[in-house]
């Protein structure tokens, strides 16, 4: 299934990514695709919301590569900005992430072709005007 959402605000970005997170299933991949600056990190500070987690601590994790935020249902943050390839993702120790149970949102998703196995849900996100967002969402498990 693929839906078209448009936003308008940074807050309105976060409402959607909490709303998209409640209904995620544990070991979730959302793969986030985008341009710098265009609501990734926003997108994922309401899909911590959404997941009863502290979304105040939600930040990139550009130069870290990961960050967890431990919850009933945890959320890995990655981002994949600096990497040159999937092997590389792999090499950070991808599967046992995957087997941790959590929900893992990966920025910059363009960066590691052939990393998810065809069950992800991916996420694009294009600037539409200053502060207005297309945010397109299709994809995820066939059971779900």
């Amino acid at each position: 299934m693929k839906t078209t959402h448009i936003t308008h605000s940074e807050s309105e970005t976060e409402a959607l990514g909490a709303a998209f997170a409640e209904k995620l299933p544990a070991g979730a991949v959302a793969a986030l695709y985008g341009d710098l600056g265009c609501g990734k990190t926003a997108f994922v500070r309401g899909m911590a919301r959404g997941m009863g987690l502290d979304e105040a601590q939600v930040s990139s994790p550009t130069f870290t590569i990961v960050n967890e935020y431990e919850g009933e249902r945890p959320l890995f943050h990655f981002d994949m900005y600096r990497l040159a390839s999937a092997d590389e993702l792999f090499d950070i120790g991808w599967e046992d992430y995957l087997a941790r149970g959590g929900v893992c949102a990966v920025e910059w998703s363009e960066n590691v072709p052939g990393a998810f196995e065809g069950d992800e849900y991916a996420v694009r996100f294009r600037r539409t005007g200053e502060t207005d967002r297309e945010i397109v969402i299709e994809g995820g498990p066939s059971s779900c």
